[in-house]
């Protein structure tokens, strides 16, 4: 991570401030640490691996923010994309953007990301919808959804480990 005010620290995973720093530059340096940790290449195995850093991206936001983390066959990461953003409640999605990102990406699995801002991150019966409907969508095309993990302030929800996928 390199960020203007920071500097490497002599441990290992520590940094070493040049100068004051604001709750701005806080917030910049964890959303940048955050999709460093969401790097090209990083293998995703379980979805607890991602829900501080996603947390970290989305949580902030006034609106709704949805997103993808597209994933190669051994479920490496290939990229994270914003795609969307809406109003305080919601946001409006177009499948075919999405399979036209999962096909230029050339992704064999995707992890569906929003944020709700109202802060609860539990799912609601239009996440399950568009869930099945994205679902639909990217089987026709050999791109698996692995999750759909809503995003609030006090945490992230799994679809799949409730058994919404």
């Amino acid at each position: 991570m390199k960020y203007h005010k920071l500097r490497a620290g002599e441990a290992s995973d520590t940094y070493d401030m040049e100068s004051p720093v604001t709750e701005v530059d806080i917030l910049q340096m964890a959303q940048q640490l955050a999709m460093s940790r969401l790097y090209k290449g990083r293998a995703l195995t379980e979805p607890k691996q991602v829900f501080s850093h996603l947390q970290t991206l989305l949580q902030y936001h006034e609106h709704e923010v949805f997103a993808l983390l597209l994933l190669d066959t051994k479920q490496r990461v290939i990229g994270f994309r914003e795609l969307f953003r809406g109003t305080p409640n919601a946001a409006s999605l177009y499948p075919r953007e999405i399979v036209k990102i999962a096909l230029e990406h050339n992704a064999a699995a995707v992890i569906l990301v929003h944020n709700h801002p109202s802060d609860d991150p539990e799912s609601n019966h239009t996440d399950r919808t568009l869930t099945i409907t994205l679902k639909n969508a990217l089987n026709m095309i050999g791109t698996r959804i692995l999750d759909h993990i809503v995003v609030g302030h006090e945490g992230c929800v799994s679809l799949a480990e409730r058994g919404h996928l």
